[in-house]
């Protein structure tokens, strides 16, 4: 049994013992406790418990934090339970005045029993660490919970060795703990391992296919995660809000109008009530489909809207270069009452760099703060930077970047390196290029910039050992593709590729039209 004790601990130099109280529960009912969400709760209780007797007894902090000789462990548990130990001591710490503290036994308690103690204390780590140890199963509960708070702290290895235990024990998850896996592998982008999960359940219902679905496109597998949507409705699937948010960026990624409509018109006929995040993604599809006027209709029937959907509006209008919508939309938001946040922020102060103004700009940034109560963060700085890059004002863009708090956050010296690169000053390339890849030396598409911005200048010795210094390094520049539709299916293409089923025929014809191109009669006059 799993015994929590209210304790009023004495200190030695009070001959009164210490008198305590105990409420005990099984395993299985912390299991079921934490399921409802009645821990919290039950906490509090038990903290008014041990506040309810006299706050004038002392201890030390020492043995408020120690284990006693017979292995009790004690923790707090307050009535905002978080779920970290270090969060807990220091709880402890803070109450140390009043002596009490509440007392979570594990005396006489079976392994897997401490192992459900410590999750529930916070103690995650231990709490696999002992499951290993103890090589014995718990309930499927508790490995529920487990694979639930790895996910939730994206702490993707540690739920994968609650699966390898599982493994190595012989356990059979049911499946419920299936789903869970499976989630958990989607989101840490182990597709393939996902798939093994998918293919085993009995019952495959939305949630497995939305996590496959999303799995895909977080992963840049767009065209895949179409492909699962449209056999999810093969099998009769209804989709719901999340299927159609996920869906929606696949289109928005491919570009593909077609898909983005027949999903949207789904979406209505089946009367799914759509949420902010759907209602943005749906903007976001049409814009980056350049259905511009679509996009805004989509907006203007919205009968909810707020800061997440006016800046999806703004940020596919800045998509475009329509800057003067974006600041229009921006007025028009604020109009409204609808309060801008640092994304809103950041889409208005890239409209302004595209559009080239300046000034504009920087009364943008610095309203912010002065307005709003928004520190800056690293991205608005670099959009500053950017701001005073395009417009040729590089002195003052880098006596900006050393008065600003971020001159340890490499794309604010990003922005100064490609704005050098582009008005050709040398002295402050390298400059920039130095401190940037003092803080990211892995991104080989700035060496690329540097390389050029020396090209640029006719200096093409130096240009070369950038080049050779990236390859030294193993530093690789994400390669660049092209892609078209034809017949509703979306094609890539990179450099020197030849993965595509009909690259033969492709590069055969490529030569062909090449050959009749370079006939004298096929210049123009």
């Amino acid at each position: 049994m799993l015994v929590f004790c209210v304790k009023t601990l004495i200190s030695s130099s009070l001959p009164q013992k210490s008198q305590s109280s105990a409420i005990c529960f099984s395993s299985n009912t912390i299991s079921l406790l934490f399921k409802s969400r009645l821990l919290s709760d039950f906490s509090f209780k038990l903290n008014r418990i041990a506040m309810d007797n006299t706050r004038e007894l002392q201890t030390e902090a020492s043995q408020s934090l120690s284990s006693s000789a017979s292995g009790e462990i004690h923790v707090l548990a307050g009535p905002m339970f978080s779920g970290k130990a270090t969060t807990i001591l220091r709880r402890m710490l803070a109450e140390r005045r009043t002596g009490r503290c509440i007392v979570l036994n594990f005396g006489g308690a079976s392994e897997k029993e401490r192992a459900a103690g410590l999750y529930v204390t916070g103690r995650l780590k231990e709490a696999v660490g002992l499951l290993w140890l103890s090589g014995s199963q718990v309930e499927p509960d508790t490995y529920a919970m487990l694979l639930q708070e790895f996910k939730q702290r994206k702490e993707y290895t540690k739920g994968k060795r609650i699966h390898a235990q599982m493994v190595v024990l012989g356990f059979a998850p049911n499946e419920y703990l299936k789903v869970k896996l499976l989630i958990l592998y989607a989101l840490s982008r182990d597709l393939q391992t996902a798939w093994i999960l998918f293919r085993s359940l009995l019952l495959r219902d939305l949630i497995p296919w939305n996590a496959m679905i999303s799995g895909h496109v977080q992963k840049g597998l767009e065209q895949e995660g179409l492909y699962m949507y449209y056999d999810m409705r093969h099998h009769r699937v209804v989709p719901d809000q999340y299927t159609f948010a996920s869906v929606f960026r696949a289109c928005s990624a491919l570009a593909s109008l077609e898909h983005g409509m027949r999903a949207h018109a789904v979406m209505i006929k089946s009367r799914i009530k759509s949420n902010i995040i759907v209602n943005s993604a749906v903007v976001d599809m049409y814009f980056k489909c350049s259905s511009v006027s679509d996009g805004h209709k989509v907006f203007d029937q919205f009968s909810t809207r707020n800061v997440i959907t006016w800046t999806s509006l703004m940020s596919g209008y800045g998509y475009h270069g329509q800057v003067s919508e974006v600041l229009k939309c921006f007025d028009k938001m604020k109009e409204e009452g609808c309060r801008p946040n640092s994304v809103t922020f950041l889409v208005v102060l890239t409209a302004c760099s595209h559009g080239g103004l300046v000034d504009e700009g920087r009364e943008y940034f610095d309203s912010m703060k002065r307005d709003y109560g928004i520190e800056p963060e690293g991205q608005h700085y670099a959009a500053m930077v950017d701001i005073l890059g395009r417009a040729g004002r590089l002195q003052e863009a880098y006596e900006f970047v050393m008065k600003s708090p971020c001159k340890k956050h490499a794309p604010v010296w990003g922005s100064l390196l490609g704005a050098c690169r582009n008005h050709g000053n040398v002295k402050l390339l390298e400059l920039a290029a130095t401190r940037y890849f003092e803080l990211d030396p892995t991104n080989g598409g700035n060496y690329v910039v540097f390389a050029t911005g020396y090209a640029s200048c006719g200096l093409l010795d130096a240009a070369s050992k950038v080049r050779r210094r990236m390859e030294d390094a193993g530093v690789k520049k994400d390669i660049g593709y092209s892609q078209i539709k034809l017949q509703g299916e979306v094609h890539r293409f990179m450099t020197d590729d030849k993965s595509h089923r009909l690259s033969g025929k492709i590069y055969k014809k490529v030569q062909e039209m090449t050959s009749v191109f370079m006939d004298v009669d096929c210049y123009p006059v």
